[in-house]
């Protein structure tokens, strides 16, 4: 099983903005984590500083968005909706992407689910409900159509 350190995370998505400012071959998860990176400028410089972005500290009172996290998120659901697990989960994603106004919009529903799913896991030392998440996916779809 793969269990990154936290700096492997941060030197995956740091080399994966390298190699594509290089034009050098990306593997099939950098190029699925370029697809995000791309999609948020506001990274683009801590990623092209690896030895800032080894030592920058994201914590809670700092206010500061830990931009590893997020794209983390970002791959975790884009695996998710690639193998359908939990199963509906791409079934809920499309009902949410045709009322969320955008993709990264639907996506950033999804971060949102996969976040608070996690965390109850985490807060009741319990395994994420698979339910639970598609429940939020579809309590969110519904909040984009009243929208």
């Amino acid at each position: 099983m793969f269990d990154p350190s936290r700096d492997d995370v941060r030197r995956f998505f740091c080399d994966a903005w390298r190699k594509h400012r290089e034009r050098l071959p990306l593997t099939a998860l950098e190029a699925m984590a370029l697809d995000w990176i791309e999609q948020h400028p506001q990274y683009h410089a801590l990623l092209a500083a690896p030895d800032e972005a080894l030592a920058a500290q994201f914590t809670v009172d700092s206010g500061r968005e830990n931009p590893f996290l997020h794209l983390s998120l970002h791959l975790a659901v884009a695996e998710q909706l690639q193998v359908d697990q939990p199963p509906g989960i791409r079934a809920a994603h499309q009902r949410l992407l045709r009322r969320a106004g955008s993709p990264h919009a639907a996506a950033h529903a999804l971060l949102e689910c996969l976040g608070e799913v996690i965390w109850r896991s985490q807060r009741d030392r319990a395994p994420p409900d698979p339910a639970a998440y598609l429940e939020c996916i579809a309590r969110r779809a519904g909040a984009a159509a009243d929208d």
